[in-house]
């Protein structure tokens, strides 16, 4: 990973410009080329990438009139990636596309119209178990405290798993997503919510006895599709 040397015209990088990528790591920016893969992906990358396309037609589909009305809640909402300043807003076609995006994964794709972005409540989630059910899935829980709304049930959780190895880190490159459901019928404080992974052994390959679980999860706004930033835990299991 090539170390990037500053220089008069530009001092920092970030996002990607041709093929070259720039990216941080320890406060350092660093370079590579962009990987071009014969494979053209998985299913759920390919499903991904057909949201994509049509969320970006449906941006197009708009009037002038509501993209600027987009373009105006985006100024006050802090861009997700570097450099992470508060005058870094993201445009209104991000905005459009990040709730496009949200309400696509909550099961309910549509044209979103124009909403202020909310601040999110503060949340945090807390292992509880994971066990095999059906003979071949593996359902994990979490107990997720959400404060500071009087409507927490508002908000839905999306984590991105991976299983390795006992004591094996995490490559996020294959984290893969999990919208949660409820356990209990009728909610508690903290709540109870799971997630479910058809034929576990076969996502990451692996079949143990005991496994590494890395985790990062974050709130998808149920009413207009926004999201927020994500935070992570990591712990062992065994089955």
């Amino acid at each position: 990973m090539p170390l990037y040397q500053p220089n008069i015209k530009f001092s920092d990088c970030w996002s990607s410009v041709g093929n070259i990528t720039y990216y941080h790591r320890h406060k350092k920016c660093y370079w590579r080329t962009k990987p071009a893969p014969q494979f053209p992906g998985t299913m759920k990358q390919m499903d991904h990438q057909a949201v994509h396309l049509r969320a970006l037609a449906s941006w197009r589909s708009l009037s002038h009139h509501v993209q600027l009305e987009w373009a105006d809640y985006a100024k006050v909402v802090t861009a997700h990636r570097p450099p992470f300043l508060n005058e870094n807003h993201i445009s209104g076609y991000n905005l459009f596309v990040s709730a496009y995006h949200g309400f696509a994964t909550l099961g309910n794709e549509h044209i979103p119209t124009p909403a202020r972005f909310q601040e999110f409540p503060q949340f945090d989630a807390t292992f509880i178990s994971a066990e095999i059910v059906g003979g071949s899935d593996l359902l994990i829980q979490f107990s997720l405290s959400v404060s500071g709304t009087d409507n927490p049930l508002r908000y839905r959780t999306l984590g991105k798993i991976q299983l390795v190895a006992p004591g094996r880190g995490c490559h996020p490159g294959k984290m893969l997503n999990f919208l949660s459901a409820e356990v209990q019928s009728v909610p508690q404080k903290p709540r109870v919510i799971s997630f479910t992974i058809p034929n576990y052994w076969d996502v990451w390959s692996l079949d143990l006895p005991a496994y590494t679980l890395h985790f990062r999860y974050l709130l998808l706004d149920t009413l207009n599709g926004y999201r927020n930033l994500h935070k992570s835990l990591s712990c062992s299991f065994s089955l």
